[in-house]
């Protein structure tokens, strides 16, 4: 099956979270099978002391994925800064710890794209956050709580945090989608000018083609035309799998999600 995998170009992901340890045994099996290449783990905040062992023995390389807005990080907003920089540090603390080779970041929420580069300037100075590491998040307009806007969800404002703080960009395909719909964009004029950014790693996930709001559909379950994106991508791309996972003791969903996508590429 892995040399099966292998002729697919994709470095495909597997997204969990830290405190996920009732997916490590399928996590596993799966990595051994060939079904994907690395984890991207999402930093729960809190969870580093008690967690981080279960994830350190497994011989599956690591991309770490911090603390967003909805679980404490804003970047955006003066006032965070001080849980920002405890986040930012576990998500470091992690990646030191599994030698990941990106850690993302979302740009916050309700907030100044000028102060999201201010903070993470000095989160670098500070030397809590690697610029050789960092990664920044595109993210769509509208948030899923109400009255939310997000900064970063075009490809001007990425590039603004890129220039300005010298880290690399993650491009989340769904967030462009919705981003490009509340915008009144043409969808893959917009994916292109965010393609032009040089994406160190790409985020993938099913949705509705027409929204706005992000939903991590798996694959099949919405009416995105994968063909047509995953043409958009280079050889070797790291493809992280955003999809929902739907049982408590296996990641069948998963296994399905990338068959899916292995029948389309």
């Amino acid at each position: 099956m892995l040399n099966n995998f292998n002729k697919f170009m994709f470095k495909f992901g597997l997204k969990l979270w830290s405190k996920n340890t009732n997916y490590i045994d399928s996590a596993i099996k799966l990595y051994d099978l060939g079904l994907y290449s690395y984890i991207e783990l999402f930093a729960v905040p809190n969870s580093y002391k008690e967690f981080v062992k279960f994830w350190q023995n497994l011989k599956i390389p690591y991309i770490i994925h911090a603390a967003h807005s909805m679980t404490g990080l804003n970047f955006a907003k003066r006032e965070f800064f001080q849980n920002n920089v405890l986040l930012a540090k576990e998500a470091f603390d992690f990646a030191n710890t599994l030698n990941a080779k990106f850690v993302i970041f979302h740009p916050g929420i309700n907030g100044e794209i000028k102060e999201t580069c201010y903070q993470i300037n000095q989160l670098s100075n500070k030397n809590i956050i690697d610029v050789n590491k960092a990664l920044i998040e595109n993210k769509p307009y509208y948030g899923i709580v109400d009255n939310v806007t997000c900064v970063g969800s075009q490809p001007k404002e990425v590039e603004f945090i890129i220039k300005n703080t010298n880290i690399g960009f993650c491009f989340d395909i769904a967030h462009a989608i919705y981003s490009a719909n509340a915008h009144k964009k043409d969808i893959f004029e917009f994916l292109n000018q965010f393609n032009k950014l040089e994406p160190k790693i790409y985020h993938v996930a099913d949705g509705d083609f027409n929204g706005v709001l992000d939903e991590h559909k798996n694959i099949g379950h919405g009416n995105f035309d994968f063909k047509k994106i995953l043409n958009l991508l280079s050889k070797d791309s790291f493809v992280t799998l955003e999809t929902k996972k739907n049982f408590q003791d296996n990641l069948k969903d998963f296994e399905q999600d990338i068959n899916k996508l292995k029948l389309i590429v």
